[in-house]
Parts: C-alpha cells; sequence; structure tokens
C-alpha cells in the first residue's frame, strides 16, 4: 500500500485529547459535558439555535435560555427530541433533562482569559512531567493553555 491510498486518520480536537487524559477524573467527565456547546447548533438546528442556547449543564439536566415566551412554548413540546438529539450527537446519554428559561440566546460562550496564577505550587517532578507531555506540541498558546489545565487538574487532586 503506497502512502497515497493509505487514508490519514483525522486530526483529533483539543477536547478527544484532554478528555483521554483525564479519563475517569472530574475534569475529563466536564471536558466530555463542555461538548454539549460544541454540538448545540447542529443537534438542534439552525432554526432552534437561533432563539435558544445552553447556559448551564448540572447533573444531567441541561438549562437552555430561550428568548421569548411563544419559543419556550414551542420547545416545550419538543424537549425530549432535543435531548435525544443532543446526546447522539454527544454519542452518549450525558443530558437526561432539559430545563427552559426566559433569556438572551448568545451565539457563542465567552471563556475568561487565561491566567498564570497558580493556588496549589506542584512538585518539581509533577513540572517536569506536564513539561514533559506538552513538549510535542508546535503552537505555544496550545502549550501554554494545555500545561494550564494540566496543572489546575493535578493540584486539585492533590
Amino acid at each position: 500500500m503506497t502512502d497515497r491510498q493509505r487514508k490519514a486518520a483525522p486530526p483529533s480536537t483539543v477536547t478527544d485529547i484532554l478528555v483521554s487524559v483525564f479519563q475517569g477524573k472530574p475534569l475529563g467527565r466536564r471536558l466530555k459535558e463542555a461538548r454539549i456547546w460544541q454540538v448545540w447548533d447542529h443537534a438542534v438546528g439552525k432554526q432552534i439555535s437561533s432563539h435558544a442556547r445552553p447556559v448551564k449543564f448540572n447533573d444531567g439536566v441541561l438549562t437552555v435560555a430561550v428568548t421569548s415566551a411563544p419559543w419556550m412554548q414551542q420547545l416545550t413540546f419538543l424537549k425530549d427530541t432535543m435531548r435525544e438529539k443532543l446526546n447522539n450527537a454527544l454519542g452518549e446519554p450525558l443530558v437526561t433533562g432539559i430545563y427552559l428559561k426566559a433569556g438572551r440566546a448568545e451565539p457563542a460562550i465567552k471563556l475568561p482569559a487565561p491566567t498564570t496564577e497558580r493556588k496549589a505550587r506542584l512538585s518539581q517532578d509533577k513540572e517536569k512531567w506536564i513539561a514533559a507531555e506538552i513538549a510535542s506540541l508546535n503552537d505555544q498558546e496550545l502549550r501554554d493553555a494545555l500545561g494550564a489545565v494540566m496543572r489546575k487538574a493535578l493540584a486539585e487532586a492533590e
């Protein structure tokens, strides 16, 4: 088989990589849950996503902000369908219920700016391990972000 005949595996997303690194840990579960925001538009469709956005996820219940009372009424009847579509897009039954509330349908999540502040100091061995794990990444911004996530997870585990 030649190189041209071989099909390259699709690249992994950062979320998928982080989920595998933190599998079985609380942060791994939270990263899986964060995928709800990634798949929302595709799973529920453009029309619904323009009037309703996920705003919170807690213990299987997704809170969705809806722009108006007529849309809230319509989506009340579509909760089960939306839940099924979301879980299908996620590949597992993370969403067990949907709670609708009046609010603005913001088009994107605003992530906080990265910080370099650390509450707990990690051991030198753990810092070396993190450095070795992220060393192969070419993008400095990605290395910094992943390093910060790993430091936080390790600090919380202590």
